[in-house]
């Protein structure tokens, strides 16, 4: 299991708070996270950040989860996506300068994942993994053909054929859990097991 420890950093706009979990023996890379829409109440503790985050620390990555500008203790107000990316980049920069220039993995769940798209054109991460991004809601970048990308049959908050639409043409593949919905009520582990299957014979 896991230890966690609290941190902050200094962003654009001011204190950052997050979380890092700290996997067993010494960390094959860095996994940041980032949490779904804060102005639909998400945050850090998402559950489905949660779950990404602990299974990053399950796969040996020191794992960063942490609340955009604007949200619980982050000092700031939500811009829509310009200032949300900074704050990724500032944590990332952190994660670098506290445990040194590890393998990167990004990864985020519905907005999230469009900040976590975003962040890869520049920071070029090792691995992208996107739970049901925010597709159609906002303006998502291509992604490599090797990003990860999960999604749920019945999602009612990014349609399934949002999701397609976009990935068509990237020829991106997308894995679609049947029956499952935006937050992914009762699949979390299902969830887990997908992205642990991901990593099987693929270096971190």
């Amino acid at each position: 299991m896991s230890a966690l420890q609290l941190f902050s950093t200094i962003g654009g706009a001011g204190n950052l708070e997050g979380v890092v979990h700290m996997p067993v023996g010494i960390p094959r890379a860095i996994a940041v996270v980032c949490h779904p829409l804060p102005t639909m109440g998400g945050t850090m503790d998402n559950k489905v950040a949660v779950t990404l985050a602990k299974t990053f620390a399950d796969l040996g990555c020191v794992t960063l989860r942490f609340n955009f500008r604007g949200v619980g203790a982050s000092e700031g107000e939500f811009t829509g996506g310009d200032g949300e990316l900074e704050d990724l980049f500032t944590v990332t920069e952190f994660a670098r300068e506290q445990f040194g220039e590890l393998p990167l993995i990004l990864s985020g769940f519905s907005f999230g994942g469009y900040v976590a798209a975003r962040a890869a054109q520049k920071l070029q991460p090792r691995h992208l993994i996107l739970a049901a991004p925010a597709v159609g809601r906002f303006a998502m970048p291509p992604v490599a053909p090797d990003t990860l990308v999960i999604h749920g049959e019945h999602d009612d908050v990014v349609p399934l054929a949002d999701a397609l639409d976009w990935a068509r043409p990237l020829r991106l593949p997308i894995v679609v859990l049947p029956e499952a919905e935006h937050f992914f009520h009762g699949r979390l582990t299902q969830l887990r097991d997908i992205i642990k299957q991901h990593f099987i014979g693929t270096p971190l």
